[in-house]
């Protein structure tokens, strides 16, 4: 679930294994490269840890994260 504070949407992801995470984070990476928005993101072995925010307007969540997050969401879900 994503959570919204300090403008930013987080979310926490967890997997089996690294290798499972970087193939969400591979497929994420060209989500995000298609529709023009990124993700500040990190990982470590088997967590993916995302955080989305507007750098356009002022460091705030817009409809372009939330979009993005409903991606990311389904991306996670397959």
């Amino acid at each position: 679930m994503w959570i919204e504070e300090n403008n930013q949407l987080k979310r926490s992801f967890q997997f089996a294994d690294f290798v499972e995470a970087f193939a969400f984070m591979t497929q994420v990476a060209f989500a995000a490269e298609k529709s023009g928005h990124h993700p500040n993101w990190s990982n470590v072995y088997n967590q993916v840890d995302i955080v989305l925010f507007t750098h356009d307007a002022n460091n705030t969540v817009t409809e372009k994260d939330r979009k993005l997050a409903g991606i990311i969401d389904a991306i996670y879900a397959k």
